[in-house]
């Protein structure tokens, strides 16, 4: 006999909600302050150069806004594929997807300057820039995933579920796709000029919203089966594998061709930090570390353990996005192959160009953080998106076949 679902709010009442709120609230009045100074002052007091462009706080948004689309994908399993173990979770899974998405468009919004004109932006498309794309496709992508979760909570749209859940993951496919063409379609900057970019931010959309999706799932829901946590577990672990897949494509592509060989020096080897975070911070802390951790028989079945794997997924996932969006830029122009070009005050014949991120870049970026929790906590209070029963008992046995 199949068990019912039934769903929480969280204690409304409980301390670690009210200092979540609180620091929370303190860290988007601190991004805000930021952003003031930033119009105020101008961009000069960042670590922002006119070489490099898009410091962290576009990091930030965009490890937010990738997040959001792969975060879907445990409602996109549930309703598209079918799969009734992942049921429990899809309304959360939506719900994250909203306020990623939210949290990550006002660093963007915010970081790019004069967002007064953004109302131009939205009025005036340019359907030769992915950037006007993207509008259309981040409106569209909450347009759908409110539609999405009315259609799980209103029982009389049940029959409309999985028609939905379709136009959301196809919807969030090309928002991924979009989101990685803007560095594809640049053909200036020899790390970014590659056809196998957009399809590397599908895959790490997937790793960065499960990986988050579980930290969240594991630290409202203490009573999780051990069976409950094994399936998503194995997913990331997949994922994380497919990520490197594409990593290592990327990278062996670049090698092959000769024009390239510069570029990939410079990230590989020879540009410090960002050297240091591709093999510290992607390769050993999100990669190698988080598989021993969810496939070592000494550590897979430990909750804590699989919590640590999805932290360090995350970690590696933003150092990958560092050394992509900053370290692409940081290597200079070749404005004219195979010529010499002398330096000069204009960065003609540069080796590399500098970049140290700035307090208010980084208090910017932690805001838009902020901003995902603060919603994601007041949504949770005031409508059931966690699920009540989650242990092996609770759920029904055929769910975990």
């Amino acid at each position: 006999m199949k068990k019912s679902i039934s769903y929480r709010r969280i204690e409304g009442k409980h301390p670690v909600f009210i200092w979540a709120l609180a620091v929370s609230t303190l860290l988007i009045l601190v991004g805000l302050y930021a952003v003031y100074n930033m119009e105020h002052h101008g961009h000069v007091i960042t670590g922002m150069t006119n070489q490099i462009v898009w410091g962290i706080p576009h990091v930030f948004a965009i490890f937010l806004i990738v997040a959001a689309s792969g975060v879907l994908n445990v409602a996109s399993i549930s309703s598209v594929f079918r799969k009734s173990f992942y049921h429990p979770l899809a309304r959360l899974s939506a719900l994250l997807a909203i306020t990623l998405l939210v949290g990550g468009l006002m660093v963007l919004v915010l970081d790019l300057g004069h967002p007064d004109r953004l109302v131009v932006a939205m009025t005036h498309y340019n359907f030769k820039s992915i950037f006007s794309w993207n509008i259309i496709l981040y409106n569209g992508f909450i347009f759908l995933c409110v539609v999405y979760i009315w259609v799980m909570m209103e029982r009389r749209m049940q029959g409309n579920k999985p028609t939905i859940g379709l136009f959301a993951f196809l919807w969030r496919l090309i928002l991924t796709t979009g989101t990685g063409s803007i560095f594809g379609f640049l053909m200036a900057r020899e790390a970014y000029d590659t056809a196998i970019l957009p399809p590397l931010f599908i895959a790490l959309s997937l790793v960065l919203g499960l990986a988050v999706f579980l930290l969240l799932l594991m630290f409202f829901s203490h009573a999780l089966g051990e069976r409950i946590l094994q399936r998503p577990k194995t997913l990331l672990g997949v994922l994380i594998a497919a990520v490197f897949y594409f990593v290592l494509a990327y990278h062996l592509t670049h090698l092959y061709i000769t024009g390239r060989h510069g570029v990939e020096y410079f990230i590989l080897a020879d540009s410090g930090i960002y050297t240091i975070l591709f093999w510290g911070g992607y390769m050993f802390l999100g990669t190698i570390l988080p598989l021993l951790l969810l496939y070592h028989e000494r550590f897979s079945h430990s909750r804590v353990s699989i919590g640590t794997a999805c932290f360090f997924s995350i970690l590696g996932g933003f150092s990958l996005l560092y050394v992509i969006i900053i370290g692409g830029q940081a290597y200079p122009l070749d404005i004219f192959p195979g010529m010499e070009v002398t330096y000069s005050s204009f960065f003609d014949g540069a080796s590399k160009h500098p970049y140290t991120p700035s307090g208010w870049e980084i208090m910017l970026g932690t805001a838009g953080i902020s901003v995902s929790i603060l919603l994601t906590l007041v949504a949770m209070k005031i409508l059931p998106f966690l699920p009540a029963n989650l242990t092996d008992r609770d759920i029904d046995p055929e769910m975990l076949d």
